[in-house]
């Protein structure tokens, strides 16, 4: 890991990731350094997830990563490995909160604490039925809920602690179809307004990124290229860019968004999506 830059003092307290400039400033040209910063990454095997926990990672982030699949955190292992870099991960299954919080005493041991929690992970209830309902609540919702809450000792105990919640434009606009998995990320977002001001007295930031419609190797739009051709393009039509986001741009957004450049910014959502939202 690269050495932890020098603080920059601000109102009485060092920001850890932050390097002087001449006038005191913080030069954001080395902001995004995270040497010594614990990052955890719940839903990080793939797609957004693992890109950010890749990003982390390069910026100099001791990195605990968890999923369902151990397959994919083997790959994640494997590639952070072949970058020279050492990502923590543990299997687990964000929908029961005794997972949770092993994986949370694991990464804590391993990591020796939390400074950033990225609430990410999603059960894709993409049916308007039960099972659709209850995936996307337990997880998208309930597991970032729960995941905050038992995280709380040790991010109180950091400095410059933040929690980062992954939305969705779907929880910002009515769709045909996808209904629990929008209900779900709009109460996500909502609950990041709260959850922000309710922890403000302890100094831990929280925001959230409602990312656009994004592509990477087997992902959804992935898929829906060759599975529902229409749905492709007729979505690609509405990206005033006229390509979809990737997943390196909302890894980008969490970096700054837990970096001490956002050091005064809590409970707002970021919307990444290319200008998707703007076309209704």
């Amino acid at each position: 890991m690269a050495n932890v830059p020098g603080n920059v003092p601000t109102n009485g307290r060092h920001l850890p990731g932050a390097i002087s400039a001449p006038d005191g400033a913080i030069d954001g040209r080395r902001v995004l350094d995270f040497s010594g910063r614990r990052v955890l990454v719940a839903g990080g095997s793939k797609g957004i997830g693992r890109c950010m926990a890749l990003a982390f990672a390069r910026a100099g982030a001791h990195v605990s990563v968890c999923a369902r699949g151990e397959a994919g955190l083997a790959a994640l292992r494997a590639d952070a490995s072949l970058a020279g870099m050492d990502i923590h991960t543990v299997p687990a299954d964000l929908g029961k909160p005794e997972d949770i919080q092993r994986w949370l005493e694991a990464a804590a041991n391993a990591l020796g604490g939390i400074d950033v929690l990225v609430n990410n992970a999603t059960g894709y209830g993409m049916v308007d039925d039960d099972a659709g309902w209850e995936a996307s609540l337990n997880v998208d919702l309930m597991a970032a809920v729960r995941t905050s809450r038992l995280a709380l000792p040790w991010l109180r105990q950091a400095t410059d602690a933040c929690i980062l919640n992954l939305g969705s434009i779907a929880g910002m606009q009515p769709r045909p179809g996808a209904a629990p998995y929008a209900a779900a990320k709009a109460a996500l977002m909502h609950y990041t307004t709260s959850q922000a001001l309710g922890l403000a007295p302890d100094r831990i930031r929280v925001n959230a990124i409602a990312p656009g419609s994004i592509e990477f190797p087997d992902g959804l739009w992935d898929r829906r290229r060759t599975e529902d051709p229409a749905l492709y393009h007729g979505t690609l039509a509405k990206i005033p860019f006229g390509r979809f986001g990737a997943p390196e741009e909302i890894a980008d957004a969490a970096l700054f968004l837990c970096s001490p450049l956002a050091r005064w910014v809590t409970g707002q959502t970021l919307v990444v999506d290319g200008g998707q939202v703007l076309m209704g």
